[in-house]
């Protein structure tokens, strides 16, 4: 267990959080949230020994071993894929080597009865328990297995570090912490610069974790797949709650209901109190009494809401003009780097007022693609139109990368906007949370969920009718996400978003597109759909390679070999039985959970057209409502994360009857 007591940060005097204390379980699973700023990064590098607490301290037992995940890193740009990987074995090679020098020095003491001779078989005992511990075996096979998951391929691991993107790099680095098997790991953003496929893939290979984990994540379906317990950072306060994000959200909102009233009626007990005192203050039989009120209320303890939990960006899109029917169309088109192709045959017309997704594994081109659509990129072959009218806005994957270090907040706003919006540039930056003095910061001081937040707000400065967004939500928060998403959810226009997150992108697109080599394939719905038409192929796909091995065994297959004796037909019977009725089960949990997804989907619609129904003033009854819809949500993503879980479950049983 690690344990933090009185923890605390402070930059010049500027306090970033103090009194902190926290203790971590040998199992917990812990998703650490707060707003932008709020410190969890700097928490989880002062946890793993990378900053200096300035005032408290972390504890934790002896040889015991963290492994941290930062958002940035250097890399050794020299070394290969699999030698960066294999780095994480280092200890056991360094404690074989130690055992190799014990073990010698063992053979060649002879004062069996001295206190250095037992101290030297203890020390050779931990040793070998502690190999034992980390797994000695294999290590190589461990690392390409973890790699390939990660979305490596085998022609990649002879590849050097300098070949690869920041988020490949990223990739790389993860591999050798979950190759470490540490006692507590410790994951800032983790599915950063992952592709759906690999996130999923990260998530299984996380449950089973031996270790701890705490990990700050802005992907709401993430956090609650791997974290039964929840803290939020916020200056002096912790929050700590048993139980994943979602359910965590909806104790807060109560939790901050209860606050905002115990506040009101303090504020009403304060304000009959300084009345009493200024009607007995002039009377001098009741000076006394109207002293001891002041001393009391000198003394009471102020209920405060804390005001950065109750600000959250607020905006919606300019309505948007016009546009011709069409918005994009594409004939076989092709884009090649060199004797790189990165797709071909791509077909696709996109029309008025449609919002689409593209996702794909990472180096599919889902950039490339966005790109050739604002014709930044030109085409290999084939063509791509723009249609009659259209105005594109444009947020791109490195889009904080782009703006001036040496502008100031508001000077990267007058630098572009132009008209009568040039007067409402200070309320606008307000809602972006931009106030008082932050519009005069430099860019360069910004965070980066600052940085994202105005390059946000620089899309708002023009009446786009088509917004072409690349990871939109990389260094937002998870409220601030939340607010994008209804903002793109009631923009008028069209729109093509490329994003990993599955809770943003769910109920957003009416299209879903993969992007792979051989084209584009086309998925009606939203990304829930998408991932289950894919976990639905992938068991058909399994269902062939089965019925593949099947046919071989049988045309290669020995005659006399096919008899078997009573005894071992009788076995296999009885195991494609079990083997059966388990896939069964499988697969009715997965009707189950859809069909629960359905009711929930309609009690969801009934919900809303009830709170859509309601007089706004009935304020008991809106509450009661928002507390029932809440409680839906949440029961739905719970539902969807239990059908995912079946879905799995049946994939791995298919994997198994296929390979038998």
């Amino acid at each position: 267990m690690l344990h933090l007591l009185s923890v605390g940060v402070h930059f010049g005097e500027r306090t970033l959080f103090e009194g902190l204390d926290l203790a971590i379980g040998n199992k917990d699973r812990i998703g650490l949230v707060g707003r932008n700023g709020a410190g969890k990064s700097t928490l989880l590098k002062v946890i793993a020994g990378h900053q200096k607490a300035s005032t408290g301290s972390v504890s934790a037992p002896k040889d015991y071993r963290i492994g941290y995940l930062p958002q940035e890193m250097e890399h050794d740009e020299a070394a290969t894929v699999l030698e960066v990987a294999m780095k994480a074995f280092e200890e056991m090679q360094l404690l074989e080597k130690r055992l190799e020098n014990l073990t010698k020095e063992v053979a060649e003491r002879t004062d069996y009865e001295s206190d250095s001779y037992a101290n030297l078989i203890q020390e050779l005992s931990d040793a070998n328990e502690r190999l034992d511990a980390i797994g000695a075996s294999s290590t190589e096979e461990q690392a390409h297995r973890i790699l390939q998951g990660l979305g490596f391929k085998v022609e990649d691991m002879g590849r050097t570090m300098s070949e690869f993107s920041g988020g490949w790099k990223m990739r790389v680095e993860l591999a050798k912490l979950l190759l470490m098997q540490p006692d507590l790991l410790l994951l800032d953003e983790p599915t950063n610069h992952l592709d759906i496929e690999s996130i999923q893939w990260l998530e299984t290979f996380l449950i089973h974790h031996p270790g701890a984990i705490l990990l700050i994540s802005h992907d709401r379906v993430f956090l609650d797949t791997l974290t039964k317990r929840t803290v939020e950072i916020g200056g002096v306060k912790l929050y700590d709650f048993k139980g994943p994000y979602s359910k965590y959200q909806v104790w807060r909102e109560e939790e901050r209901s209860r606050q905002e009233q115990a506040a009101k009626n303090q504020q009403k007990y304060i304000q009959d109190t300084e009345q009493l005192i200024n009607k007995f203050r002039a009377k001098k039989n009741k000076a006394a009494f109207a002293q001891s009120l002041i001393k009391k209320l000198d003394k009471l303890e102020r209920v405060e809401v804390d005001a950065a939990e109750n600000a959250q960006i607020r905006f919606r899109f300019p309505p948007a003009p016009r546009s011709g029917k069409v918005i994009f169309e594409a004939e076989t088109l092709k884009k090649c780097f060199g004797h790189l192709t990165v797709f071909e045959g791509l077909d696709f017309i996109m029309a008025r007022q449609e919002k689409v997704a593209l996702v794909g594994k990472n180096g599919a081109g889902k950039t490339t693609l966005t790109r050739m659509l604002l014709q930044q990129e030109s085409c290999t072959a084939g063509t791509l139109n723009v249609g009659h009218n259209v105005d594109i806005g444009y947020y791109a994957q490195n889009q904080t990368d782009e703006l001036d270090g040496d502008m100031t907040v508001l000077e990267t706003l007058e630098d572009v906007a132009v008209g009568d919006v040039r007067k409402q540039l200070r309320g606008l930056l307000g809602s972006f949370l931009f106030t008082g003095e932050d519009v005069d910061k430099k860019v360069k001081v910004l965070s980066g969920g600052e940085k994202a937040r105005l390059a946000l707000c620089k899309l708002l400065l023009h009446p786009y009718n088509v917004l072409v967004l690349d990871e939109p939500t990389n260094h937002l928060d998870l409220k601030s996400k939340a607010v994008l998403k209804e903002a793109l959810q009631s923009f008028d226009g069209s729109l093509v978003v490329v994003s990993h997150d599955r809770d943003f992108l769910s109920d957003m697109t009416q299209l879903v597109y993969e992007v792979t080599p051989a084209g584009l394939k086309q998925y009606i719905g939203d990304i829930k759909q998408f991932l289950h038409e894919k976990h639905a192929a992938s068991i058909s796909a399994y269902e062939a390679n089965k019925a593949v091995k099947v046919s071989s065994k049988k045309a290669g297959q020995d005659p006399q070999a096919s008899k078997s004796t009573p005894a071992s037909g009788g076995d296999d019977y009885k195991a494609r039985k079990a083997r059966d009725k388990a896939l069964r089960k499988a697969k009715n949990a997965v009707e189950r959970h859809e069909k629960k997804v359905s009711e929930l989907e309609a009690k969801l619609e009934e919900s809303n057209a009830a709170m859509a129904a309601l007089d706004p003033s009935d304020r008991a009854k809106v509450t009661e409502l928002a507390y029932a819809f809440e409680a839906l949500q949440t029961e739905m993503q719970e539902t969807i994360n239990l059908w995912e879980k079946a879905v799995q479950e049946h994939d791995r049983l298919q994997t198994e009857a296929a390979s038998m």
